[in-house]
């Protein structure tokens, strides 16, 4: 950091070097007191986060931090605060509400707490309730949770007084531009004019967001190959699809003036499980033939695999492909695995080479995790959301991959999902276009009526 007077990073111990990106992250995040620090995902937000903590504290500006992120990750969390700041105190908000009434008493440097932790204890009028107390640092991981402006989760966070505001994300938009409004909301409430849409929004990310890409900082970084697997759909695969549909376009039509998008979604997400599977056990499934073989091949070569579905239920999902794939010993990790478990899941996964195959939900598995000890990235079935398949992959794709990364995605030919596929290329060219050139012209593409011509195609 530029020799300011104040103590910096060369005052600190650091177990292990920092890019230089980093650094310039870490001089961004004590310069300001709001950020959207909006990264690619892999390339060490955290790190930067822990880094610009350390650096405030040895200057005297701050001595507390509130680190709301997902449930899922609070643990990893706290690992990395214990790698790379050891000498802070720590206190993880947990458990039943004894627990973490105790947690927030606790004599702490760093919070840590489940967006779901806030929104119940956010309320509470006692000295040791987050939405009393003073914080100066207020940190919000995978800062999309925040993206409905009239959910108990946002107005929890924006509760908290703070000094300090970073939100972290690698993926700001998701269907719609209020989600990206929303979080600015948190960030930077009441800065942005929605008189001035376009103009406006371009200066205030250009003020607020820090984001950097993946090949701007990290040239070194392997490559990452993206294919995709065209498939037909098996003969009772074929008839049990086109007797779902037809059967489905029925019911809607009969509901007439009483037809509404959740009627439209529900048949295409019946569609999209036929997909990948008959309910019933032992019924064929050509992407699983398919994924099978590509295992076998990886496997032999010594390299690790990623499957990525969106279901998590033994019929359709990550249960029903860990009993199909049996033979290669997979690794299972859903929203049904407690909290304590899924770390051994992935120690077990990174360290024990008879394991080769993780299979994850996304919901549970497609943020926050490092896996670079995987080479290969499977998505099994793909969701509307194109930056949630992008943030998937990027589990193994990230800062501490030595190999070049293939990302296979499967689509069954004339069905649902060949029609899916389609929107997320669109939705793709939006996500660039807005989070990096504020584009706000082509967010006519993201009008959801688009699903009621899907299942007629």
């Amino acid at each position: 950091m530029p020799d300011s007077g104040q103590p910096g990073l060369a005052d600190l111990v650091w177990p292990a070097p920092l890019f230089g990106y980093q650094v310039q992250g870490i001089e961004r995040l004590c310069e300001s007191t709001s950020l959207l620090l909006a990264d690619e995902m892999g390339l060490g937000k955290t790190i930067q986060v822990i880094g610009a903590y350390r650096v405030l504290r040895v200057r005297g500006t701050a001595s507390s931090l509130l680190l709301v992120a997902p449930a899922s990750l609070i643990l990893q969390w706290r690992r990395q605060f214990r790698h790379w700041a050891p000498e802070l105190r720590l206190s993880t908000v947990l458990g039943q509400a004894n627990d973490r009434i105790r947690a927030w008493k606790a004599e702490a440097d760093v919070y840590l707490v489940s967006y779901e932790s806030l929104r119940s204890d956010i309320w509470h009028k006692a000295a040791w309730s987050p939405g009393v107390r003073q914080f100066d640092v207020l940190v919000a991981d995978e800062a999309q949770r925040l993206k409905n402006r009239t959910s108990d989760v946002h107005a929890a966070a924006c509760r908290v007084h703070r000094q300090r505001c970073w939100a972290l994300t690698g993926t700001p938009l998701e269907n719609r531009l209020d989600d990206l409004l929303a979080i600015l909301d948190f960030v930077v409430p009441g800065r942005f004019d929605p008189r001035h849409k376009a103009a406006g929004l371009r200066r205030l990310l250009d003020e607020v967001q820090l984001r950097r890409r993946r090949h701007a900082v990290l040239p070194d970084l392997p490559p990452k190959h993206f294919s995709r697997a065209l498939l037909e759909l098996g003969s009772a695969q074929r008839a049990a699809y086109e007797r779902a549909r037809t059967d489905g376009l029925v019911r809607l039509t009969a509901l007439g003036r009483e037809l509404r998008i959740t009627h439209v979604l529900e048949l295409i997400l019946r569609l999209k499980q036929i997909c990948n599977f008959l309910p019933e056990p032992g019924a064929g499934s050509s992407k699983l033939d398919h994924l099978a073989s590509r295992l076998d091949a990886a496997a032999e070569q010594g390299e690790k695999s990623l499957v990525f579905t969106q279901f998590a239920d033994e019929r359709f999902g990550a249960e029903r492909l860990g009993r199909e794939l049996a033979g290669h010993r997979p690794l299972i990790y859903s929203g049904s695995v407690p909290a304590g478990q899924r770390e051994r899941i992935t120690d077990e996964f990174a360290s024990n080479e008879d394991r080769p195959v993780l299979i994850l939900s996304l919901k549970a598995g497609g943020s926050g995790l490092n896996l670079t000890c995987a080479s290969h990235v499977f998505h099994f079935d793909r969701w509307w959301n194109p930056a949630t398949g992008l943030q998937a992959e990027d589990r193994a794709y990230r800062l501490g991959q030595v190999r070049d990364v293939h990302v296979l995605a499967y689509t069954m030919a004339d069905t649902i999902e060949e029609r899916i596929e389609e929107i997320l290329q669109d939705k793709r060219a939006l996500f660039d276009d807005v989070i990096d050139g504020v584009d706000t012209s082509a967010l006519g593409r993201l009008d959801i009526d688009a699903l009621l011509g899907v299942v007629r195609d």
